[in-house]
């Protein structure tokens, strides 16, 4: 099975506004191993970036001025993903700049990411693992553990390996115990592994955030929503709470 990490960095946060992708980064996973295999690319987006964008990020319009444009490098960018499944966090974003561009060429037949690929959203998958607690990307390094400490600004291709170690650890966890302990119980009966397993107790880690964490999140959330006029996802009464 062939599953692609997949993560843009964009000039603002709303592709019907006209905002472009200017950062693309894969990871390729072959039966759940890393290969190795990636596609990074960075992209001339011909218009200015938000500064909050900017902030992210750290890419400005004039590092970006001799970088290729999306059409150019489309054909490897589809070569590379193919039809297989895609890993994103927060899908609907990435999906929306992608199809945006896509549609902005006017390729026939039309390409769209979601009609071409699978797409897991490991956001929409955290949410249901650990509700009402934080589950962007840095929470969920610290979660499992995922050395982040050289993430001092979002990177497509950096980010894209963060979270193919994310992905591993919230989706195998339970496969990895399960190994250890029938390796150590070899020639034991199916039982003897189960009543051993059963008697595993983990330890369930809550970590909430400061006061100083929360006022920089709602600071971070007014200049999103600001600048969206008022369109910011995570102020929704549907999404706010599990956001805080």
């Amino acid at each position: 099975m062939r599953q692609i990490l997949l993560d843009t960095e964009t000039t603002g946060i709303d592709p019907a506004q006209g905002h472009r992708i200017i950062e693309i980064g894969c990871i390729e996973l072959l039966h759940r191993r890393a290969t190795g295999k990636s596609f990074h690319r960075y992209l001339n987006p011909e218009r200015d970036i938000d500064a909050g964008a900017q902030a992210v990020h750290g890419l400005s319009r004039a590092r970006l001025a001799k970088e290729p444009r999306f059409a150019e490098i489309v054909d490897d960018l589809l070569a590379f993903l193919g039809r297989d499944e895609l890993i994103i966090h927060n899908a609907p974003f990435d999906i929306g700049f992608l199809d945006a561009e896509f549609a902005r060429l006017k390729m026939e037949p039309p390409v769209r990411v979601a009609e071409r690929c699978g797409v897991i959203d490991t956001l929409a998958l955290a949410r249901k693992l650990h509700p009402g607690q934080k589950n962007n990307l840095d929470a969920l390094c610290k979660r499992y553990s995922v050395d982040n400490s050289g993430r001092d600004l979002h990177g497509a291709l950096l980010d894209a390996r963060l979270l193919a170690d994310v992905y591993l650890a919230m989706t195998g966890g339970q496969d990895k115990l399960a190994l250890e302990h029938s390796t150590r119980t070899v020639g034991g009966s199916a039982s003897a592994v189960a009543d051993e397993l059963a008697e595993t107790r983990l330890e369930l880690l809550v970590q909430t955030a400061s006061s100083e964490e929360r006022a920089a999140h709602d600071q971070l959330l007014d200049l999103i929503q600001k600048q969206s006029g008022g369109r910011c996802v995570w102020r929704q009464p549907e999404t706010k709470e599990a956001n805080n």
